[in-house]
């Protein structure tokens, strides 16, 4: 592991901090690519316009013709957290603006991911005249053709990166499709909704919709937006921060949906002090248990429970679904790691590995543990059935995960049946007689794309923090929007080990002093003691018990001095 400090310009630090921002902040923001403090605006009155969305006026009169034309919309979503709240936003949504309108998830065990033929055929006993999609659809080229045959109107609302093949739907928004020449590309699957349903208000404004109707608050949408673009991974640009930040508020104020405050409470939360982190740690975890072992439906039942006793029932089930998989999780690493002990992970560039008992579920958190602990494009597969297996994958830095796939195809047309996903994470389906074959393709290309420093792994820190070390820096940390593609702090400096001890059988509750000063640390999933004297990165927090609140160091790395 190779400490590397995060660069930054003092110059543009020096601005910020002309413009009343706190010099350790305006540090860090520096280091991020923050360089004026517009940049760091959080109200709605800054997002990007939704008219810059291309194609999302014709969405917005698409939607509205067949809304005040009484048609019954289908809103199809995916079987994460960001499919999960998209397909909420998009039902509040629309129903707040009189539309009928009911949602499908496939079930990823009997459908797979998106709008597929087979999706279609169950979506059109419905009945619907109009079928929406979120979070997917940009490469559903035969399920939009299926659709079109039965004489469905498609929408498409979608973040993915498209396919050679453009689907031929009625619309299509999306920040990435080509052409689309939205600021931002990072929406999740959520933001884009929110996004159609603003032009969408608009339009049914203009048209005199609500001269004698309450016109929707929106806003009151956001913490489901928030959730899902944090759950999602997505990077947190500018406009991303603002809709995090602005969820985060109703969130904290106690005005956000049952369905969240319910999930909260299950996780033991506290709703006032949630920071973004919370929300991808602690809630988007029991809303995916729904997708991962069961089905979806039920977290979006969550999500859209308009009672508290509705939605506590329904976080419970959450909670213990989320409990189920982490034991499944725990038996698949157990597995996976003692499968690696008879391989030369150091002279490989990728991880390829299946178990016949895997959970498919669970493959991309796994996935996600073994990129983290190898530093290696990973990717774990599940039996499918029918001889086929399903993969989740997880890359690094220096690797586009969906490009690799792309460029398997082209050299081995017959390897993969099918794929999607982005730049760090992707899904695929092989045959099971093809996997040995898929592994060494897979790590052929790999091999053609990096370089074999990008396997070392980097852990970027922002330095000392000096006098800053205090609870109100802890917290005035916290109340900041941090996150992928905009790090959560991380300080490195040396420390003495006054005392140490395991604690819950698998952490290190530690004593540190620095310049004199104690301070309580914890170092999570770590049972060995330390030595007397250390280099140490870590997050710097606030920690409540029995009451009390005091600062704490969480420890992400230790170097022995």
């Amino acid at each position: 592991m190779q400490i590397k400090q995060r660069a930054y310009d003092a110059t543009i630090a020096k601005a910020l901090t002309s413009k009343m921002v706190p010099p350790l902040l305006a540090r860090l923001y520096a280091a991020r690519g923050v360089v004026a403090q517009d940049a760091l605006e959080t109200s709605l009155s800054q997002l990007i316009s939704p008219d810059l969305l291309t194609d999302n006026h014709l969405m917005a009169q698409l939607l509205a013709d067949a809304i005040q034309s009484h048609q019954h919309l289908l809103v199809i979503g995916d079987y994460d957290a960001d499919g999960a709240t998209a397909t909420a936003v998009a039902v509040k949504g629309l129903r707040s603006m009189g539309a009928q309108v009911d949602f499908l998830v496939p079930n990823r065990f009997e459908y797979g991911y998106g709008l597929t033929p087979e999706i279609v055929a169950l979506a059109a006993q419905k009945n619907p005249d109009v079928i929406i999609t979120v979070d997917n659809g940009i490469a559903s080229v035969e399920g939009v053709a299926a659709a079109n045959a039965l004489g469905i109107q498609v929408l498409i609302t979608d973040h993915h990166l498209p396919a050679e093949v453009t689907p031929q739907a009625a619309c299509i928004v999306n920040p990435n499709q080509q052409g689309c020449t939205f600021p931002s590309k990072h929406l999740a699957g959520v933001g884009v909704m929110f996004y159609v349903l603003l032009a969408l208000r608009a339009t049914l404004r203009s048209r005199g919709a609500f001269s004698q109707q309450t016109e929707p608050n929106l806003t009151e949408l956001l913490d489901l937006v928030a959730l899902g673009t944090v759950a999602d991974l997505v990077k947190l640009d500018a406009n991303n921060r603002i809709l995090v930040e602005q969820g985060l508020r109703r969130i904290r104020a106690g005005a956000c949906s049952a369905g969240i405050t319910a999930l909260l409470q299950v996780a033991k939360c506290t709703p006032y002090k949630l920071s973004a982190q919370d929300l991808g740690f602690y809630v988007g975890p029991r809303l995916n248990a729904a997708g991962r072992l069961d089905d979806m439906r039920l977290g979006i039942d969550c999500l859209l429970a308009e009672t508290a006793a509705e939605a506590t029932q329904k976080a419970q089930t959450l909670h213990e679904l989320n409990q189920e998989r982490r034991n499944i999780e725990a038996d698949m690493q157990a597995g996976a790691l003692l499968a690696l002990d008879d391989i030369q992970v150091q002279t490989q560039y990728t991880l390829s590995l299946f178990q016949p008992d895997w959970h498919q579920g669970v493959i991309g958190i796994l996935a996600s543990r073994l990129k983290e602990r190898y530093h290696r494009p990973t990717i774990v597969f599940a039996d499918a059935g029918d001889g086929l297996l399903k993969g989740s994958g997880r890359s690094i830095a220096s690797l586009h995960l969906r490009d690799a796939l792309d460029l398997i195809t082209k050299q081995h047309s017959a390897l993969i049946l099918k794929f999607g996903g982005h730049a760090m994470a992707a899904g695929l389906t092989i045959k099971q007689a093809n996997f040995e074959a898929f592994s060494q393709a897979f790590e052929d290309v790999v091999r053609s794309q990096i370089n074999p420093a990008d396997l070392d792994a980097v852990l970027e820190v922002d330095g000392n923090i000096g006098d800053d070390l205090s609870f109100a820096t802890a917290q005035m940390l916290e109340s900041q929007v941090w996150g992928q593609g905009f790090a959560p702090p991380l300080f490195f400096d040396a420390f003495s080990v006054i005392n140490q001890r395991v604690v819950g059988e698998k952490h290190l509750k530690l004593t540190l002093k620095n310049n004199h000063v104690a301070v309580d640390a914890i170092y999570f999933n770590q049972t060995d003691f330390l030595p007397n004297h250390i280099q140490a990165a870590y997050q710097l927090q606030t920690n409540e018990f029995n009451g009390a609140q005091k600062m704490q160091l969480n420890i992400r790395h230790v170097v022995s001095t």
